[in-house]
This record gives structure tokens, sequence and C-alpha cells, in this order.
């Protein structure tokens, strides 16, 4: 049987001072060579891993603090905890840490937790003890000027704190407390406000222990009360017996776990209420009640959730229909509060507290109480279910998964028997909340569609070899929640015209780029709609025909093949005469260009070969390359040779000159069709963006394009770019002249500027400047 003497949780102090559980294992202590000494072990229980390895320093400050923990610091901002389960355990480690350290083992600490001054070390030698005066009204004054003087020094206030301790001072003073009441001697308890908070700053489990005690902790809280600062007393007291009411929702049989709830909730109350906000000094004083505070509420859940009796009454009470709505108001906000408190546990701690609610139906009870219609109710269950989603989403898609299968086994036999199944999942009982929020902010909305989030999000969906929850959830999620979620973006489409929101949602699934839903898209016909709208809204221009052209032109210029297909096929004849816009005719023009691909494959691997001198690249790119250019030699090229890539001299010349010299005769013939477009659109009074090509062939010709893939550099036809028709090798010798393009900077201009005439005659003096070797191998 395994020893719990030495058993422990290994704890380690946070910036935010808050205690991370490090896991639970088995403490023993023994010398280990490497560090030199006699040292502190802790093995894993689980899989005998070292959780701690820490050497018992000489002149390190151990705490012993509520029999069964032993704190201490192994660096400036390191503290270490070991939490015992039985208090045997803790004296046996103890005892050979104040062994090693050459001290009494019935101390509380072994050390003074800072260095102190040689003045102080001598007072210490010529006075080992420190003598209280008598505890009586006429020297209160005297008491409390004294717990002052010390908690400069942290080794008077050890002398202090053992005083206290030793002659049961503190329940003598709350004895001159009542006395002092009784007399109204305020003065009095102005200074039994300053002893007592004097005592807090000790940071004394000890002491605590005593002040917390079940017939001390009220006096305590009495004396907080004559603050000297405030002209009348406050009434703690009276809030905390009359006001606070401690609700049994369900009756606790245990009467150590009732203490305890108790004394935590009155502890609490003292740190955030009573005591003035500490100063930064004061701060690190009370690091001990914090800790107290942190061990209490650990404690309370793990007694709690050990108590299956009281789990199952809670969980009963809960579901059953006869329970009022006022106790069931009162079950629910309890379970919130039972579910907050564990969120002072660390991960090893919840993942078994939570497992414990799931076991004990606790998804189950919530799907009953989401469905009551009592708004404060469904906002506590609604609470309580983001707690089990942000902990453990995969547990909760596992339970709606698994409700699910039930649903369909029952509907399957209602079937047979002609009754409908009317259970709402739980997944769907959230969607329609969110939904239907009457909340004019819509907090409850915005809560329950971050938890739904978070459900259907793949990343944090786990992938085993026997099974994958990406697929079978969101399977799942298709099947039985989607139609809840979209039911009012289809109540929007109800008239054959979108409203509200759904032309946007649309956008914004085209704007994804996936096929999946293009393919969804295409199938259901659900550009008719959005189509019909365009043309109802006739020659309007409002936001929702530049919204419709918008989409398509995002279609266009992403060059969405299936999307382009399927509008072109299907709506053409409704969209031709469409002129104002180049939208509709550009998408024809690419769903042209897509048969001509597939009708021509080599078309499609000879645009492969060119399509890098397609597109507008960095101005300081071109220029490099056009010095490469310049610079090249002559001897290095032979004449009427072709500058192309070395994979594409391997090819034949026939093979690549035929489909080139086809495509150059379409083009020419979609040239003479543009320039047609392009005078109906000049006659309709629009404009559309327009960028200048200056000829140097002869006389300055300005032309104006409707196409921006028209003659750009690079391109099939464009006359100076290497490697292509009309590149220098390839020109027939009978042309007399070449047109040749010149451009700012290297880029071809999209916008007119005025500025732009002045540039193009600055390049072409810069060309004129050239040497004639030079410019005839540019223009040869």
């Amino acid at each position: 049987m395994t020893d719990t003497r030495r058993r422990v949780k290994v704890y380690t102090l946070n910036e935010d001072r808050q205690w991370d559980d490090r896991g639970t294992g088995h403490v023993s202590s023994g010398y280990v060579e490497r560090l030199k000494g006699m040292s502190l072990l802790v093995r894993a229980e689980s899989d005998g891993s070292l959780l701690l390895e820490s050497k018992i320093n000489p002149n390190t400050a151990y705490q012993k603090q509520q029999d069964t923990l032993i704190v201490w610091s192994e660096a400036e901002n390191y503290d270490l905890a070991l939490s015992f389960q039985e208090k045997a355990g803790c004296d046996e480690i103890w005892e050979k840490i104040c062994q090693v350290q050459g001290k009494d083992p019935s101390v509380d600490i072994t050390q003074d937790l800072v260095d102190e001054s040689e003045e102080e070390r001598f007072d210490d030698m010529s006075s080992p003890g420190l003598e209280l005066p008598s505890c009586e009204l006429s020297r209160l004054e005297e008491i409390a000027e004294l717990v002052a003087s010390s908690l400069p020094s942290p080794l008077r206030r050890e002398k202090l704190a053992l005083a206290l301790e030793n002659e049961g001072y503190i329940k003598k003073l709350l004895e001159l407390f009542h006395v002092c009441e009784d007399l109204e001697n305020i003065e009095g308890l102005h200074h039994l406000y300053e002893i007592i908070k004097g005592i807090f700053l000790l940071n004394r489990t000890a002491l605590f222990e005593v002040m917390f005690s079940e017939e001390c902790i009220m006096d305590v809280i009495g004396c907080l009360e004559y603050d000297p600062a405030l002209s009348q007393p406050r009434k703690h007291r009276e809030f905390l017996t009359k006001t606070a009411k401690f609700k049994e929702v369900i009756p606790i049989s245990d009467p150590e776990l009732k203490q305890k709830i108790h004394q935590t909730y009155r502890v609490q109350y003292i740190q955030d209420m009573v005591l003035p906000t500490p100063s930064v000094f004061e701060e690190n004083m009370l690091s001990t009640l914090h800790s107290f505070i942190f061990f209490n509420k650990v404690e309370i859940v793990g007694m709690l959730q050990e108590d299956e009796k009281f789990l199952t009454d809670l969980f009963a009470q809960l579901t059953d229909e006869a329970t009022d709505e006022e106790k069931r108001q009162e079950l629910v906000n309890f379970l919130k509060e039972f579910c907050a408190f564990s969120q002072t546990l660390q991960p090893q701690n919840r993942d078994a507290f939570f497992k414990t609610l799931s076991n004990m139906g606790i998804l189950p009870a919530l799907e009953v109480i989401l469905g009551m219609d009592d708004t404060q109710v469904r906002s506590a269950a609604t609470d309580i279910f983001s707690y089990l989603v942000e902990y453990n989403p995969s547990m909760v898609r596992e339970f709606v998964m698994q409700e699910a299968q039930q649903n369909d086994d029952v509907s399957k036999k209602l079937t047979e028997q002609k009754i409908t199944n009317k259970d709402i999942l739980l997944i769907n009982l959230i969607i329609e909340h969110m939904i239907c929020d009457t909340d004019p902010e819509l907090g409850g909305a915005v809560q329950l569609m971050g938890l739904l989030r978070t459900l259907v999000d793949p990343e944090n969906m786990l992938a085993t070899a026997n099974k994958t929850e990406k697929t079978e959830f969101l399977g799942f999620f298709y099947k039985h929640c989607m139609h809840v979620l979209t039911a009012p973006l289809l109540a929007n489409t109800t008239e054959d015209k979108p409203s509200k929101g759904a032309l946007r949602f649309k956008r914004k699934i085209i704007g994804l780029k996936d096929e999946f839903y293009n393919r969804y898209i295409m199938k259901s016909f659900l550009f008719e709609p959005v189509v019909k709208a365009f043309l109802n809204n006739g020659s309007r221009y409002n936001l929702m025909n530049s919204a419709i052209i918008e989409m398509f032109e995002f279609i266009r210029v992403e060059d969405i093949k299936s999307l382009t297909a399927h509008v072109i096929e299907n709506y053409w004849k409704a969209l031709e005469d469409v002129d104002y816009v180049q939208t509709f005719k550009g998408l024809k023009l690419r769903f042209e260009q897509q048969r001509e691909r597939q009708d021509n494959p080599k078309l499609d691997s000879m645009r492969s070969i060119l399509r890098n001198h397609r597109y507008r690249r960095d101005a300081r790119t071109l220029e490099d390359e056009e010095e490469m250019w310049f610079n090249t030699d002559e001897d290095d090229m032979e004449d009427g040779e072709a500058v192309v890539s070395p994979s594409d001299k391997t090819k034949n010349d026939d093979d690549i000159m035929d489909p080139i010299s086809k495509f150059m005769e379409r083009k020419k013939l979609k040239e003479s069709e543009e320039k047609e477009v392009l005078l109906k659109t000049n006659l309709s009074g629009r404009q559309s963006p327009s960028f200048k090509l200056s000829l140097s062939s002869g006389t300055k010709t300005n032309l104006t394009s409707q196409s921006p893939a028209t003659n750009l550099p690079g391109s099939p036809g464009s006359p100076g770019s290497p490697g292509s028709p009309g590149s220098p090798g390839s020109i027939p010798k009978n042309t007399s002249q070449t047109a040749a393009i010149t451009t700012k900077g290297g880029l071809v201009g999209l916008v007119d500027y005025p500025d732009d005439d002045e540039d193009d005659d600055e390049d072409e003096d810069k060309e004129d400047a050239l040497p004639l070797s030079k410019k005839a191998k540019f223009e040869s």
C-alpha cells in the first residue's frame, strides 16, 4: 500500500501571486552528489519523473504553515510550497530541514527573511527575547507603538510573532476589545485597530489560525471597524451577520466543510473589504494571507468533489420539474460559484473536477436549464457552460454527438409509431439563444457566439489513430445544426431577393475562394436571386448596385474559373447589355480565354513560359534587367538569336511559333472588337481607367486602351520584350522601323498624370543619348 504520509503537491508562486500546481508525488530527503548537500526530492506518482530537486540551504528561510504546508524561496522571485496530505509527513520533512539548519523543530520559521544590520545583530545577541507589556487598557498605546516599531525589522517581527504565539496574547487583546466597546472607549478602540492591523502584517500562519478561528474572527473584524482615519466606525459585523446570509441549497452534513466555507468567506471579506488598501511594502507582507485563502478554496473544492451524495442531490434537484423557480435559481448560482472556485485549481485538479461534474451529468442538466424561460437562470447556466467549453471543448463535442446519435435512434422508433420527436439538441439551444437574444447590447449573444466559435474551431480538435474529431464533429454539425444557424439568412431570401446582411454574407463566402462553397453555390444556382435583384435595381446607382458589381469584379480579378464559367453559361444573356462597366464583358473574356486554353493545351504551356513577363514588377528590377541587357557583349549573341531561357532552347521552334502565330491572329481580332467596345463606351459618356503608351515610331502617338492587359511589356504581341514575338532576333528584316515601348521607370502607367508627357520626353532623350551600338542592339 502506498505511503500517504509523504504524498505531496508541489506549488510555485507565479507573477500574479497565484500558486501554480506542478504535480502530485511523494517527497523524500537525501544527499545529492550533484548539489553537494542534503536535498528535498519529489517524484511524480504517475510516472516516477522528478518534480522537484531542491537543496536544503543552511541560510534559506523555511516556513511551516497550517500543519501541512512548507513554504520557502529559492530565488528573489521564485517561491515554492509543499502541501502534504497528512500532518505526520509534514512533521517528518520539517524535522529533516531543521536538522540540516541546526534549528529546533518546534519553530515555524527557520531563518530571518532578510539580512539584518550589525546593530540589529548585536541587539539580538544582547536581548534573546521580546517581552510584551501586560495586556491592560492603560498600556494599549504602548503595545501599539511596540507593534509599529517592530514592523520595519524582520528580526523584530519574528520576535514579536513568537511572543504573541507563546503568551496567547491575541485572545487577551480581544477581551480588551469587548471592554472598550462596553465602555465606549474610542481611543482604546483606535489603538486596537492599529495593533490588529500590525499583527496581519507580521504575515504568520500560526497567528492567522488563531485570528480566523470560529471564536475570534468576528472580534478581529470588530477591531478593524474602528479606523482612526474615519469619523464613524464601519459596520462590517452587522453586514456579515444580518445582510450576508449563508444558504445551504443542499444540506452539508460535514461540519468541517461547513466551517471551512464560513471561514473562507469571512477571510476573503477581510482581505477585500476590511483591510485598507495595502502599500507596495505591505502587499508583500500579506502574501501568507493570500496563500491562506487559496489553499482553503482548494480544500473546499476537493471536499465537495468527494461528497458524492451532495453532488447527486444537487443535480437531481436541478433537473427535477417539481423544483420551484426560486430554488432552482439558488442551485444554479451555487453551481456557478462552485465552478468559479475551480478556476483557482491547476490543470490536473481542474481536469479531475470537470470529469467529476461530467460523470454526475452536468451537461444534461444544463440542457434542461437552458430550455427554461427564466432569463436569470439561463444566464447563470450560460456562464457554467462557458467554463466547460473553455476548459475542455472536446468533452462538450463528445456529449452533443452522443446525444444526436441517441436522438436519431429514438426518432427511428417514433417514426415507426408515427410520433414526432421534439427533443432539441444542446448545441441547437445555444444557437437559438444566440439568435433570439433580447438584450439591445447583445451581451448574451456575443458570449454564446464566442463559445460556438470555440466548438467549431478545427484548430482545437483532436486527431487520434482511431478517429478524427474534426471529421466527425463537423459532419455532425452540418447535418444537425447548420440549418438552425442559417435559418435567419435563408429567411431573408424568401422573396427571391437578398435583404439585410445576405449579400454581404455571400460575398464573404466567395472571398474564401474555397471550391467546396463554390460547388454548393453553383449546384443551388445561388447567383440567380443576386442577378434578379441587380436587374430589378435598374439604373439606380446605390449601395446594392455597387456591392453586386464589386462581387462579380472580385470573381473576374481573382480569376475564379468555376464561378466565371457558371455565371457566363447561365446569366450572360441577362448581363450582356450592361455596358456602363466592363466587369461582365471582362468575365466573358476570361471565360473565352479558359475555353481557348482547353481547346489548345500547347498555347497554355506557352503562356506558362511567358507568365513571369506578364505581371508588373518592381521598377528597380526592370531597370537592373535593362542595364544587364545593355551591358551584354555583342559577340556573346549571334545575329537573329532570340533571348529565351535555357530550358526553352531545347524545344522545336516550329512547335513554339505555331501556337504563337495563331494566338496573335486571334489577339488582333479581339483588339478590333475591343476598339468597337471602347467607341460605344465613349459615346455613352462613361469613362474607364486608361494608360498611355508612347510609341517612338517617327511621331509620338497616345493610345487609350480599355484593358490593362493589352500590350503590356512581356505579353505576347508587345514589341519590346526579349524572348517574345517582336523582340530582337525574331523581327522580319524587311521591317523599317520598330515601335519600342517607353515607360516611366520600366512600368506601364496605369493612370494618366499631368507630368507623364514630361517624363516621356526625358525617357526619349535618354534613349537618344545611348551609344549607337547599344541603340542598334535594342531596336535592331
